[in-house]
């Protein structure tokens, strides 16, 4: 609360996330409470013209969520937004990786420093672009380690990696006083082993010693023996005007082991079609490389969520495995 979200005595705070969810439990009830700082609950659902009805009635400063709720603050456009600009001191976001266009749209047309956190339920937050702390932040960067925290990136064989290795993001324990998650009650814990507790996210530490998010494990996408991030090219489609959400992940090809597959939700003012299809995917080859962009496009209207709003991709992964089996 202090370093990462960067909680004053003089914030009007609200974190609009659901307390049944740890970020929300965390970081809107015990964590500010702990400061002695009011926090803010609104009983009502969520939609974008309600977000901006409490920030600009209350006055609120520092405002926090997860990245689908800000989307669709984004969605909403630039004209809902100007009611509020510059109302809000900082913005802080978790529960998926932060987008670059949803930063640069908020420093845009809210005024506002937006700033990506990284947290498990098992021990709240670990890596961040802290609001409270003077550092370097970087676009599609998670930030640096948490005060009392030591990370690390780890190959499979548990050694430790430089930069620009991807690998797996883990807690040297021994040295992260601040760490309280031990194991499981009464199971096991394969992720601690070694002296390390294993995040299971893919990361990799940049030269500068923040780390960038990759994805899950079970996530990453192997195409012609590259590596690709659904992050990256999700990043890249909702750049596209035409695009509100967007889902990647990796479907079966005899070929290229895995092919890039995405799943877009469009803004109210587009349709879907071939062409519309062909033009999303030539955006993120231009955007990213050759290997990385969708060779098939499909439009939906909804996507599958967590209650907390993380997109499951698993869930569609698995959906397309049976259908080419079908």
């Amino acid at each position: 609360m202090r370093d990462a979200i960067g909680l004053r005595p003089d914030d009007i705070f609200w974190n609009i996330a659901d307390p049944g969810w740890a970020y929300g439990l965390y970081y809107a009830i015990t964590g500010p409470l702990l400061l002695g700082i009011a926090t803010t609950f609104n009983e009502g659902a969520f939609t974008a013209k309600s977000t901006y009805d409490v920030i600009e009635r209350l006055g609120v400063t520092s405002l926090a969520g997860s990245p689908t709720a800000f989307r669709l603050l984004l969605a909403e456009g630039p004209d809902a937004a100007a009611r509020i600009k510059g109302r809000l001191r900082v913005v802080s976001s978790a529960g998926e990786p932060l987008n670059p266009e949803v930063i640069r749209w908020f420093d845009a047309h809210l005024d506002a420093p937006i700033h990506d956190h990284y947290g498990q339920t098992e021990n709240g937050m670990m890596v961040n672009n802290h609001h409270g702390l003077a550092h370097p932040v970087r676009a599609g960067s998670a930030g640096f380690a948490m005060p009392g925290y030591r990370m690390v990136v780890l190959d499979e064989a548990g050694n430790e990696l430089g930069p620009n290795q991807p690998g797996i993001l883990a807690v040297d324990i021994a040295n992260s006083p601040l760490r309280w998650f031990g194991g499981y009650h009464q199971a096991e814990t394969p992720a601690i082993s070694g002296g390390y507790y294993r995040t299971g996210d893919t990361v990799e530490y940049d030269p500068d010693g923040s780390v960038s998010f990759i994805g899950r494990a079970d996530d990453v996408i192997t195409s012609s023996g590259y590596r690709i991030g659904p992050f990256d090219v999700e990043s890249a489609l909702i750049e596209h005007p035409a695009v509100t959400e967007a889902a990647v992940v990796g479907v079966p090809d005899p070929q290229r082991t895995e092919i890039v597959k995405a799943f877009v939700i469009l803004a109210p003012a587009y349709k879907g079609s071939p062409e519309l299809a062909e033009e999303l995917a030539q955006h993120v080859r231009k955007r990213l490389s050759a290997h990385a962009y969708p060779r098939e496009v499909e439009f939906v209207t909804e996507l599958p969520k967590t209650p907390s709003g993380k997109i499951q991709r698993f869930l569609l992964r698995k959906a397309e495995v049976e259908k080419r089996k079908g």
